[in-house]
């Protein structure tokens, strides 16, 4: 799980309920019809301007974002030195064996596509492929997002001009222009609020998770080409480094001759 999206809505939400129960009652922040103006308008243009299947596509995007934990380098280039030992001293037919522990399905994918003896060219494509989907699968998804957090204001403001319509119509009586005004305001709190607190922080967080899954996946394809290749556990390891940032590959340093070694005896 993503301890840092909870932990930045909690605090957002509870920051806000505190200045509200600070300076007045929380029951002037409670207001369902504009509630749904903002979250009906917001979901009625989502519909609009995407396809129903992309909108529900985003759901198992979000939850794989903020639920599911991605490996380290360390760990990532460990497994695939590990898969390459195996592989030069005992074929590739011997890596079968390793893939009941395996819980990627694109690693999985990656190393049956080795077992069944796949040429490296015809792996580098079909993975590359895959990598293609995905980014095109992460880009929906934040795009749907962007589009959410945008229209929530726009309907916010909409919802305040209905109401300052409402207010305007009944000038005869001055006492009520001051609760007038607060539930037209009201409805643009709610946009600001879910656009700000929700969707644009989910859609920052869901292209950063996009980068770091795709890079992930970049350094498995490489470790796979060179699986496929016959290559050592030093090539190998030496080819997934070349996508780590200089600074960083002191820390991706796995172990070649002891538990590669040892899982392939």
């Amino acid at each position: 799980m993503d301890i840092a999206t909870i932990v930045g809505v909690i605090l957002g939400l509870i920051c806000i309920v505190g200045a509200i129960v600070t300076s007045s009652s929380i029951g002037l922040f409670v207001h369902i019809p504009s509630m749904l103006i903002v979250i009906g308008g917001m979901l009625a243009a989502t519909l609009i301007h995407f396809s129903l299947k992309q909108v529900m596509s985003i759901v198992p995007v979000v939850k794989k974002t903020l639920f599911c934990k991605l490996p380290t380098h360390q760990e990532l280039v460990q497994d695939m030195v590990n898969y390459s030992a195996i592989s030069r001293r005992d074929g590739a037919l011997a890596l079968e064996q390793q893939l009941s522990n395996v819980d990627d399905p694109f690693l999985l994918k990656a190393m049956r596509l080795v077992v069944d003896g796949q040429e490296e060219q015809a792996v580098a494509e079909t993975l590359a492929t895959e990598i293609q989907y995905l980014q095109e699968r992460h880009s929906d998804g934040k795009k749907i997002m962007e589009f959410m957090g945008a229209s929530a204001p726009a309907f916010g403001m909409i919802g305040t001009l209905i109401g300052l319509v409402a207010m305007l119509q009944n000038l005869s009586d001055p006492s009520g222009l001051g609760a007038g005004m607060a539930v037209a305001l009201i409805t643009t709190f709610y946009g600001a609020l879910v656009a700000n607190l929700v969707f644009i922080p989910l859609a920052g967080k869901l292209g950063i998770r996009s980068k770091q899954e795709t890079l992930m996946r970049e350094m498995i394809l490489e470790g796979t080409v060179g699986i496929a290749r016959g290559e050592s556990p030093t090539v190998v390891r030496e080819r997934m480094q070349t996508l780590v940032s200089a600074k960083h590959r002191e820390e991706v340093k796995p172990d070649i001759s002891s538990k590669g070694q040892s899982q392939a005896a």
